[in-house]
């Protein structure tokens, strides 16, 4: 029954992306070349931690990096807000807060209308770099990469179920825009999707990647020195898109399942109330730990005690398709020519700068 309103939301939703692409609705086009991490649907794929490698990425290379995000309940003062490593959860966001802590030399900046934010990180740090978190439909933004990530259903029968019908935030037509497809599974999983992959994404002439999260160690969450390796029951606590899959996660890197696992809503904001409960459910499971995640642990952080750990994950890249190479190498041959092409769009700029005046802050920004 909702097949129908499902089909009128894809077409209102091609219309618009549409207006963007044909300069009909307005764009801000950023001065530093601008990589987009997105989905197509809702859901748990991974964003964060793969804009969190492109922010390592930069680091490495001795890039300045800013990252847009929109900090979904996010609660700043005002806009835009430029997160600190020690600020509030319930300002920045557990995500915002998550990137800002693991990447101190990086900009990131909440603020629901990304171009606003955008320009102001530009004015303020002048990176050499941005990455547009959860951006493939924020096309007021313009970007000369999208790297949109999918969920294992999403090709299969999620495949084309617009909202409200299905999951997805557009129809299938909207995926002609990527740059390149990724998924969050391992090998074995991206081997068994390939009939699907090629079936689905093939006709589109895109590469497919996959990656993988694994854990290499436990942090501790209350800032305490490295935790003991586990032993005996542990509980485990998420707040994350797809709780089956930390479960999972955690059950192999710790050997066992755990005792239970609490699962709270995705970007759920841990209370005091909620800390005793879990307290009180480690005590009558007798477990000596609780393990959370890392973006768990940003909010769960000031509340906690020493038996609270979190999961200390690493992104790995793996098999790839209708590509040799692998997301990191494919990635640094992209940039070399992202590269080259904002230098000639600044070269185009400063031609068309009135001789005596240069270009504004306003002009070199597109404002």
């Amino acid at each position: 029954m909702l097949t129908p309103l499902g089909a009128i939301y894809s077409g209102l939703m091609a219309l618009r992306r549409q207006g963007y692409e044909h300069g009909l609705l307005p764009s801000w086009s950023p001065p530093a070349p601008t990589v987009a991490v997105g989905n197509i649907g809702w859901g748990g794929t991974g964003k964060t931690p793969l804009a969190g490698w492109l922010l390592s990425w930069a680091e490495e290379r001795g890039l300045r990096a800013a990252l847009l995000t929109r900090g979904y309940r996010a609660r700043p003062k005002s806009y835009p807000y430029h997160v600190q490593p020690g600020a509030l959860a319930e300002e920045a966001g557990d995500e915002p807060l998550l990137l800002a802590r693991e990447h101190p030399r990086a900009v990131v900046v909440v603020d629901p209308e990304r171009s606003r934010g955008g320009r102001f990180a530009c004015e303020r740090f002048d990176p050499r770099f941005l990455v547009l978190d959860d951006g493939f439909q924020h096309l007021a933004v313009e970007r000369d990469m999208n790297l949109v990530l999918l969920r294992a259903e999403d090709l299969g029968d999620q495949w084309n179920r617009v909202l409200p019908a299905g999951s997805w935030r557009e129809g299938r037509s909207a995926l002609s825009s990527a740059s390149a497809f990724l998924l969050k599974v391992g090998p074995k999983t991206f081997q068994a999707l390939e009939p699907l992959l090629r079936e689905r994404l093939e006709p589109l002439g895109k590469p497919v990647f996959s990656f993988s999260l694994t854990p290499v160690g436990l942090r501790s969450v209350s800032g305490g020195g490295q935790p003991e390796p586990v032993e005996g029951d542990y509980l485990l606590v998420s707040g994350v898109g797809n709780p089956a899959q930390v479960e999972r996660t955690a059950a192999v890197f710790l050997g066992r399942p755990p005792a239970r696992h609490l699962v709270f809503p995705d970007h759920h904001f841990f209370t005091k109330r909620d800390v005793t409960r879990i307290q009180m459910e480690a005590g009558s499971l007798r477990c000596s730990r609780v393990i959370c995640t890392p973006k768990d642990a940003v909010k769960l952080g000031p509340l906690a005690d020493e038996s609270f750990s979190a999961l200390d994950l690493r992104l790995a890249f793996g098999p790839s398709l209708f590509t040799p190479a692998r997301f990191d190498d494919w990635f640094g041959r992209r940039w070399e020519a992202l590269e080259v092409r904002r230098d000639e769009r600044l070269a185009r700029a400063a031609r068309r700068a009135k001789p005596g005046r240069g270009a504004t802050a306003g002009g070199e920004h597109g404002t």
